[in-house]
């Protein structure tokens, strides 16, 4: 099973619903490798293991098939510096 991007988005839109995501493929066709930066209500009050955590576990059914994952940010929108 070849995981894409939009597989990526979907499910942590479907999982984590972001107020901000990012996925970028940095794979350059060695494998699924992505990076991403995500903001979360769903993070508010967590610590990062917690946030990653989360992440991770929207991502379960694809994780046996991703090279690397790089979770470059994973704030809640209280530490968000795009916030209001």
């Amino acid at each position: 099973m070849a995981v894409t991007k939009d597989d990526v988005e979907a499910a942590l839109t479907s999982s984590l619903n972001p107020s901000h995501l990012q996925v970028i493929d940095t794979s350059r066709g060695c494998g699924a490798s992505f990076e991403l930066e995500i903001v979360s209500e769903k993070f508010e009050g967590k610590r990062l293991l917690e946030r990653h955590r989360l992440v991770n576990a929207a991502l379960a059914e694809q994780m046996p098939h991703i090279h690397a994952l790089s979770i470059k940010k994973a704030l809640p929108p209280s530490q968000s510096p795009a916030r209001s």
